[in-house]
């Protein structure tokens, strides 16, 4: 019986690690693309000392992005089960890469697209992010991570700016732009939604098996 429990527990953590790695991965590569469109565009600015020649970006972006990212897709199935609220809408690859597109898409947009201010900028953004929670998600555990991810990944960020590690142009929000919430956000429910793709099709694998 022992033997047993130890067999599903290591399953288990090995089923973790291995969806871990891929969020982790995930979350690396998407740090340095979308950062490179924010550094190229001016928006974001670090300290000659601390930019590394990968993509322009500073060593520990793409790694702290990458551990996030592990943790949130990590943790949207583990909220879901918990809430006895399997996610069940649009669970198909093909839905998921096009999340994928749509938090690039509004990343560029925070880059590329010029408002007469950044409040504009923000409202837009903000539409999109919801736009793209009720196109791809619609859970109110969705919702409610997104908006706690975004809370806390702003305030991160505002430590950050503040103790001069990087900072931004034109700051409207406190130390920071008002739409970096909205990106937050928009990755938040991209990113869980990558997990909980990558947790559905892992309990389709031990069914199988």
């Amino acid at each position: 019986m022992m033997t047993l429990v130890s067999a599903v527990l290591s399953g288990v953590y090995l089923s973790l690690f291995r969806r871990g790695l891929v969020l982790f991965a995930v979350g690396v590569l998407l740090a340095l693309v979308l950062n490179l469109l924010q550094v190229q565009r001016n928006v974001t600015l670090f300290p000659d000392q601390v930019v590394a020649t990968l993509f322009s970006s500073a060593w520990w972006v793409p790694l702290c992005c990458g551990s996030a990212a592990a943790v949130v897709g990590l943790l949207y199935p583990c909220i879901d089960r918990h809430l006895g609220e399997p996610h069940k809408f649009k669970r198909e690859w093909a839905s998921v890469m096009r999340c994928i597109a749509v938090f690039v898409g509004i990343n560029h947009a925070s880059a590329k697209l010029d408002f007469a201010n950044n409040v504009q900028l923000s409202l837009t953004l903000a539409a999109l992010s919801l736009g793209l929670w009720w196109t791809f998600d619609r859970s109110r555990s969705g919702f409610g991570l997104g908006i706690t991810i975004a809370f806390l990944a702003t305030i991160v960020t505002q430590l950050l700016v503040y103790n001069g590690v990087y900072q931004y142009t034109s700051p409207d929000f406190l130390y920071v732009r008002s739409w970096l919430p909205c990106i937050f956000f928009s990755g938040g429910v991209t990113v869980g939604n990558i997990g909980r793709q990558l947790a559905m099709v892992n309990v389709e694998k031990s069914h199988n098996d």
